[in-house]
């Protein structure tokens, strides 16, 4: 198929040629006399052979290698092309590869944050635990402390009042009793007390 068209190529062309050069033999003809004519007229038959003669051994002889050239030609293309795609194929590989590796970023940094807010909401929850546990074992001790302190106030208030108590009584006693009545009551307090202590 390709041959044949190149022989209709190049038919065309010879047609043409000999339709463009046949008026001008034609016209050379007419102008002088006949013997000169003639002589003009195989001369410029002679060139026009000479002429398809050279395009004809041009196209026999650079048909196939520029038929070489144009399927080399086309050939490169093809490839050029396939390796274009491939490129284009790998690119568009490593742009999914990136965004896909860059979603999982994207997530992984998500949740390394929700876990260090996680982590901060626990910790703040530990700390006001312990400040709580705190509060209260310090308010404990405080109350512990005051009650003792109440206690040994206590204790002071008794002495005292008891000390208070005997020397009221020891000062009534020595107005409204007699020395044998305060020896006896005396005896009867330091029994009292030795019972309790």
């Amino acid at each position: 198929m390709k041959r044949s068209a190149m022989q209709r190529n190049l038919s065309t062309l010879c047609l043409l040629i000999f339709i463009v050069l046949m008026p001008i033999a034609t016209f050379a003809s007419g102008e002088g006399g006949h013997a000169e004519s003639g002589v003009l007229l195989k001369d410029f038959l002679y060139r026009c052979f000479n002429f398809a003669l050279m395009v004809g051994l041009l196209a026999y002889f650079l048909n196939k290698p520029i038929r070489k050239g144009l399927k080399e030609r086309r050939e490169g293309i093809k490839k050029t092309l396939a390796e274009a795609e491939a490129a284009k194929q790998a690119a568009e590989a490593k742009y999914r590869e990136y965004s896909e590796k860059l979603a999982k970023a994207t997530e992984e940094i998500e949740k390394i944050t929700t876990s260090i807010r996680r982590e901060g909401e626990l910790e703040r929850e530990k700390i006001l635990i312990a400040a709580k546990e705190m509060a209260v074992k310090i308010e404990q001790e405080a109350e512990s402390k005051a009650s003792s302190m109440v206690t040994n106030a206590r204790a002071e208030l008794r002495e005292e009042a008891a000390r208070l108590a005997v020397e009221l009584a020891e000062v009534m006693l020595k107005k409204q009793v007699s020395a044998t009545d305060q020896q006896r009551l005396v005896d009867e307090y330091m029994q009292k007390v030795g019972e309790l202590h």
